[in-house]
């Protein structure tokens, strides 16, 4: 029997999989223009931005590239934006999406969709349609997308859909401004049978500002509202127990090249959503060309250099990838501290063993252990102080001895 060193078993299965690539799951971001001006949001434009209206794919464009998808056996498409209810032909794209066969989702804030809106989405029914929201009231939802009268229009929207038996589904983004609501949230899902879920990591902007990232919870507030729900904290460690992080030698481990892509509102072929370095523009060339060529090619990539990542167990606690390293760092390589903080600090609060992997900051010995060990014994007593407030919380004392 034949024994084969790690790198050729890798080569060989980079080769199988990259021969049977199809782009069977995809995200199109119709525009980034929205009603909503959100602090946390990585890729909003003003809805009057006419620069940016003109330079989205037409109406045609986004038919031939459907046309285009169905041929080469793509089946799921996910419209997002920016608002995917910002273009005034939404319907012409979505309909002829719906007819030729796709399952479709929509993202949206829910804000433009009225009884009209309603209609014809129950007259033509998504595979699935997401709503996030941004607060269970109305002083802190507006806060967050600094929009008057937004949160009467989104609960609207809610309502519209639901009674027209609509497949709806309930979301947050977590951050400091609304992050004491997101279990109100959870409850007002509930309450109407809708499925919520709620996610606490937040990006730098596409153009790579830092801006969104004042809003971002610390790892501690991320931890703390993880430990609030018992089926989360289950599911975390069933990642890290059934998707180790087995050494590889490929940049990439995720979908995207393989059965995912991304077309952003003007035509750029991505790997994902987030990753803007490497793109192909859809009006110089077929879908298939950028696919065949230069989503190829980036899953071609391979790891340059070892860092803390490479050996890491627990990667799957913290969803580093090579987008995050590239908004982050500018670096695709480069380890993301918060994202290495977060994984950390899940591991000792939900007891998950952590073997050494590198000169890690973080682990046994790490300049920064004490970060873990102290913020997870404030876990353990309750103790977390939240970012929203002036005032410390209170707590355990024997946490934090108070004079």
């Amino acid at each position: 029997m034949q024994t084969l060193s790690y790198s050729e078993f890798s080569r060989r299965v980079h080769r199988e999989v990259n021969a049977t690539r199809i782009p069977v799951n995809g995200t199109i971001e119709l525009t980034n223009r929205c009603p909503l001006v959100c602090s946390h949001c990585y890729n909003n434009l003003p809805m009057n931005d006419l620069a940016a209206r003109r330079a989205e794919l037409s109406t045609d464009e986004h038919r031939r590239l459907l046309d285009e998808l169905a041929s080469l056996g793509c089946l799921w498409l996910l419209y997002s934006g920016g608002e995917i209810f910002a273009r005034r032909d939404f319907f012409d794209i979505y309909d002829y999406a719906k007819r030729s066969g796709f399952l479709v989702t929509l993202f949206t804030n829910g804000i433009l969709i009225d009884e009209r809106v309603a209609d014809r989405l129950a007259a033509l029914p998504p595979f699935a349609i997401e709503i996030t929201l941004y607060g269970r009231t109305r002083e802190t939802y507006e806060r967050l997308t600094r929009i008057p009268g937004s949160f009467d229009r989104c609960m609207r929207a809610v309502d519209l859909l639901l009674e027209r038996k609509l497949p709806l589904k309930l979301k947050t983004v977590a951050v400091s401004v609304n992050r004491h609501e997101v279990f109100d949230m959870k409850t007002f899902a509930d309450e109407r049978g809708v499925e919520f879920k709620f996610d606490s990591m937040i990006n730098p902007r596409i153009d790579c500002s830092q801006a969104p990232l004042g809003v971002r919870l610390t790892p501690e507030e991320i931890v703390e509202l993880d430990l609030r729900d018992a089926a989360r904290i289950e599911e975390w460690r069933r990642l890290a127990n059934d998707f180790p992080n087995e050494p590889r030698a490929e940049l990439y481990d995720c979908g995207g090249g393989v059965n995912s892509f991304a077309v952003d509102p003007y035509g750029n072929l991505t790997i994902c959503v987030l990753s803007h370095v490497d793109k192909f523009n859809l009006r110089r060339g077929s879908f298939a060309e950028g696919w065949d060529f230069l989503l190829h090619n980036v899953r071609s990539k391979t790891i340059t250099r070892p860092s803390k990542c490479t050996a890491c167990g627990v990667k799957s606690l913290c969803g580093m990838c090579p987008a995050n390293g590239e908004l982050e760092n500018g670096d695709p390589e480069a380890p993301v501290d918060f994202l290495c903080h977060v994984a950390h600090l899940r591991a000792a609060a939900f007891g998950i063993e952590m073997q050494p992997h590198g000169d890690c900051e973080y682990c046994n010995g790490g300049e920064k252990e004490s970060l873990i060990t102290e913020a997870a014994a404030r876990l353990e007593c309750g103790d977390v102080v939240p970012t929203y407030l002036t005032q410390p919380a209170a707590g355990c004392s024997s946490c934090h001895p108070r004079n």
